[in-house]
């Protein structure tokens, strides 16, 4: 017997990611091809069967690196589930660069099932020509996630080291240190590009953000999460 697309895909999805999974295949085909009635009723669990799950996907976004990372969130906790950096110094078309950012976004997309999208809004400097270069490879990012249906967040960046360290002003290492303690990231798992964390940070800023502002969250930035937390704190 051969099994149709929405069988198959509950077949291969961990119970983790079955709903996302189901979810992302009804974004990504037309409303004619596939109807949730198509799922068999293993597919459907009940929001009691399973704990509250939701994947953040932060992006740092660049014309000479792109950082990305993913907080998987069960229970109202956050946890790393993967981070990385795109190198696109090594292409001098700037179109040819948008054109990957959008197929690397399509990709991380397409891997975790994101959620949410948070991104940092681009900052505004003296050199008219990389703010606009900047501001396309944001949007490229943007309109990646939007083809997907994903919601979208931007956050300044004063606004994203003020919620991780409780500093606008810390530096790109201040935030990578906090965001190591605060989700226990092994030394070895931490990338020497700072643009990883950066997108990293993006994504926990939004998750505190976004809890404050459902009034859902334990927590409104790292201190809170800090004091409400001391023995998960490394000292």
């Amino acid at each position: 017997m051969q099994l149709s697309s929405p069988q198959k895909i509950c077949l291969h999805s961990k119970n983790g990611t079955m709903k996302r999974a189901i979810r992302f295949m009804l974004r990504s085909s037309k409303s004619s091809e596939i109807k949730l009635r198509d799922f068999p009723p293993f597919c459907k669990p009940s929001n009691t069967d399973m704990p509250k799950e939701r994947i953040i996907m932060g992006i740092d976004p660049g014309t000479q690196v792109m950082g990305y990372g993913i907080l998987r969130i069960v229970d109202n906790k956050p946890a790393l589930e993967a981070m990385g950096i795109m190198q696109l110094s090594k292409y001098e078309d700037h179109y040819l660069k948008l054109a990957k950012i959008y197929a690397r976004v399509i990709g991380l997309i397409e891997e975790y099932l994101p959620d949410e999208l948070a991104i940092e809004s681009p900052f505004f400097g003296k050199n008219v020509q990389s703010m606009l270069k900047l501001g396309r490879a944001q949007g490229v990012a943007m309109a990646a996630a939007i083809s997907r249906d994903i919601p979208i967040y931007e956050y300044a960046p004063l606004k994203i080291k003020m919620a991780i360290t409780g500093n606008g002003r810390a530096a790109k290492e201040q935030v990578a240190y906090m965001l190591q303690q605060i989700l226990h990231i092994p030394n070895e798992n931490m990338l020497p590009q700072l643009d990883a964390t950066d997108g990293l940070a993006a994504a926990l800023c939004h998750f505190y953000q976004s809890g404050v502002e459902n009034g859902k969250s334990e927590y409104k930035n790292w201190k809170d999460f800090a004091e409400k937390n001391d023995s998960r704190i490394k000292k």
